[in-house]
């Protein structure tokens, strides 16, 4: 084992291989307080990537409803299980075990194998705040009723797990963006890195007999557009865009501003040790010791500074250029209530008003003698 430097836990670890670091790294930043899991993101990706033989199962972007829906079945759960009671204590680096710590000596990671069962019910739990054996209000919980969406694609680890795993060495991160890929001309299909990846977003594919994942929608990012789920997001929570770690962090860039100046997007279960580059602005509504096992101990902080942001009116400008534009935004500024997006280049993609004028028409149109109403 390698010793390997991972920003979210705030210490060295141990990794198979030597850490090294993409010229740029892919990730994308999902608000969840907007999700309104409508799936079309999913299905989005579904008709790019996934419509072939083999494939009929494959989601490589799915939203669960938290806390009870989870695709594949327990994939969270189980893995928590396997790794066992761990310590994460706020303002202190993660102290306990990652999976490649934690894991026997003839394994790489701690792992679990879902079944062929697992993978059928993608929307398990949905809109589920009370549990499937709960039915009816006349059965109280000890504690209060929530829930929310999670959508989910291949996190793009800076450790992945399923590289590690890998025995043929057909799994590879990109050097250009970071995007890690399965070279299929490689792969056996022995499915070690659908064990391994805590996250369950590599599949076996039972037709060809080998193994898929999210792509990362890199045709598109090599063009300078954003992947399909991002582009075809209703409710407009995502942006992707090439994050830096801290100590080459941008504050014009996006992404950059929003995880590392703003600190309220934080990676999902950054405890395993894979360094995600998937990251979220928690719910501000939903249990805190939940999220606190799911995205660390600074959710706290993070949800307090997502409440302030009315009085800063560059994060707001931010927030309304996520979904703003299909091109990647490389950087951005808010001058004047106008945020601009620009590309590599620096040339303006994209510009939004910060706030949007509101007018008011009154009820009696005296020009042509009527009166509005609002009709059903």
């Amino acid at each position: 084992m390698a010793t390997v430097k991972n920003w979210q836990i705030s210490r060295d670890m141990e990794y198979p291989y030597d850490e090294h670091r993409p010229k740029r790294q892919w990730a994308i930043i999902f608000d969840l307080n907007k999700c309104i899991a409508c799936q079309t993101c999913s299905l989005a990706c579904k008709t790019t990537w996934t419509s072939g033989k083999g494939q009929e199962y494959m989601f490589w972007n799915n939203v669960e409803t938290k806390p009870y829906g989870s695709y594949p079945l327990a994939w969270d759960v189980r893995v928590l299980e396997k790794l066992g009671k761990q310590e994460w204590k706020k303002n202190e680096p993660y102290y306990g075990k990652t999976i490649f710590e934690g894991a026997d000596p003839t394994e790489k990671a701690v792992h679990f194998a879902p079944k062929d069962e697992d993978w059928m019910y993608p929307n398990v739990g949905e809109d589920d705040c009370a549990g499937t054996v709960v039915a009816g209000d006349h059965i109280s919980l000890p504690h209060d009723k929530w829930f929310f969406y999670l959508p989910r694609t291949c996190a793009h680890c800076t450790y992945p797990a399923c590289l590690a795993a890998c025995p043929r060495k057909a799994i590879y991160k990109r050097e250009e963006d970071g995007i890690v890929l399965i070279d299929q001309s490689r792969c056996k299909g022995y499915g070690e890195c659908v064990r391994a990846c805590p996250y369950k977003k590599s599949m076996y594919n039972t037709y060809t007999r080998v193994s898929e994942k999210c792509v990362g929608c890199y045709p598109a990012v090599e063009q300078g557009y954003q992947p399909m789920c991002v582009q075809n997001c209703i409710g407009k929570i995502r942006i992707m865009g090439f994050v830096n770690p801290p100590w080459k962090a941008r504050n014009n860039n996006p992404v950059d501003y929003l995880i590392h100046k703003l600190g309220i997007a934080l990676p999902y279960y950054p405890q395993l040790g894979l360094e995600p580059n998937i990251y979220y602005i928690p719910p501000i509504h939903a249990d805190r010791d939940y999220l606190a096992q799911m995205f660390g101990p600074n959710v706290d902080s993070a949800i307090a500074k997502y409440k302030k942001l009315k009085d800063d009116p560059v994060a707001q400008g931010l927030l309304v250029l996520m979904g703003s534009s299909d091109r990647i935004l490389h950087s951005f500024d808010v001058v004047a209530g106008q945020a601009t997006g620009y590309d590599e280049k620096g040339d303006k993609i994209v510009s939004v008003p910060v706030h949007e004028a509101l007018v008011e028409r009154p009820a009696f149109d005296a020009k042509n003698g009527t009166i509005r109403n609002n009709t059903p």
